[in-house]
């Protein structure tokens, strides 16, 4: 995205008191709402359709003269005009988001994914209201595991399911809407996020509440995938440093160096559990598992001035280990319908 604009168009949300957070009851986007609750002062606007991802409870403690929830849809253009004319930026974490659901069925993740964006990008352009896209690093396909690079702002597009290739597919709308029509948007595409309020169909999450519910935790095939792990606080600490400081037009990468094969995972979740490190269960792998996910952040880094809080991963997941043990009246509700459906597929 380097030659859409000038490199002097620096964002700057420094006046800015009301943002619009689409996705916000869901996992990355209710804790950035928590985020800014603790570390701004800025007043937001959840929008959410509240589906299986998106979890009203998430926000339930949070001050209400700061934190309005509205219920809807994205693809709703009248509701989405009329939030954003009254918001000074929009941060859009609202997505389909889970590889399995779209292999099942991809056709939510055309509508909310691409149909969506596209809803946000209009009214945006309408108000010429600051955009921020979160995207993910799945968008570039996968790498081999003997494979020395990571992914960078350069790296191709090659996705590989329903769910990254309607991801890729919003990015570059942003892209086209920033060149065609001036759009204030940057994107950010984001390694695998881990810690609190995040949905227990997700890897870290099940396996733990797997071990906390006296169930052994479940491995996809050989457990050789690996993924780039990041803590949700440090995500969110990279989204707001490039709403305030990112070139407008450009796009950066998050991650913070977490490699870990799903192995490596089950096994320090049940170390730190007290748990054998091998009392867990081996299940089918899923279909088109992409092998190795790995984020190059120097530029986020070199550029912005961010790193991350949480640099040692064990730090991070104890962390989220004990949420989820505080917490059990959050996920509790959801986990034998979960388990459940995953017991319908083998996994």
């Amino acid at each position: 995205m380097r030659d859409t604009v000038s490199p002097s168009a620096r964002a700057s949300v420094s006046a800015m008191q009301r943002l619009l957070v689409t996705g916000g009851a869901g996992f990355i986007g209710s804790n950035f709402v928590r985020w800014l609750m603790a570390n701004t002062d800025v007043s937001v606007v959840v929008l959410d359709k509240l589906t299986y991802a998106g979890n009203e409870d998430s926000l339930s403690d949070l001050p209400a003269d700061r934190v309005q929830l509205v219920v809807g849809d994205i693809c709703d253009a009248e509701l989405v005009d009329s939030l954003v004319a009254d918001t000074d930026a929009i941060v859009h974490f609202a997505a389909e988001s889970h590889n399995d659901n779209s292999l099942n069925d991809p056709w939510p993740f055309v509508q909310t994914n691409i149909v969506g964006t596209y809803t946000l990008l209009q009214a945006a352009r309408k108000h010429d209201t600051r955009i921020h896209h979160i995207s993910t690093d799945e968008v570039y396909g996968d790498l081999e595991l003997d494979d020395p690079d990571k992914f960078d702002e350069s790296t191709p597009y090659n996705p590989s399911s329903p769910y990254s290739s309607s991801k890729g597919a919003s990015d570059l709308l942003v892209r086209a809407w920033v060149r065609s029509f001036g759009v204030k948007a940057t994107i950010s595409n984001c390694s695998n996020n881990y810690g609190p309020y995040q949905h227990i169909e997700k890897f870290i999450p099940r396996q733990i509440t797997n071990v906390l519910s006296g169930l052994r935790p479940k491995l996809y095939g050989t457990g050789e995938n690996v993924r780039d792990w990041i803590h949700v606080d440090d995500h969110n600490s990279a989204v707001w440093t490039i709403l305030n400081h990112g070139v407008i037009g450009e796009t950066y990468l998050i991650g913070a160096d977490g490699e870990k094969n799903n192995k490596e995972v089950i096994e320090s979740i049940l170390g730190l559990l007290g748990q054998p490190t091998d009392a867990y269960d081996l299940v089918t792998d899923r279909p088109g598992h992409d092998m190795r996910y790995a984020i190059d952040s120097s530029k986020l880094r070199a550029e912005l001035g961010w790193k991350p809080k949480y640099r040692n991963f064990t730090e991070g997941l104890m962390a989220t280990i004990d949420w989820y043990k505080a917490n059990d009246s959050w996920w509790r509700p959801a986990k034998e319908a979960t388990e459940a459906k995953y017991a319908k597929t083998g996994q």
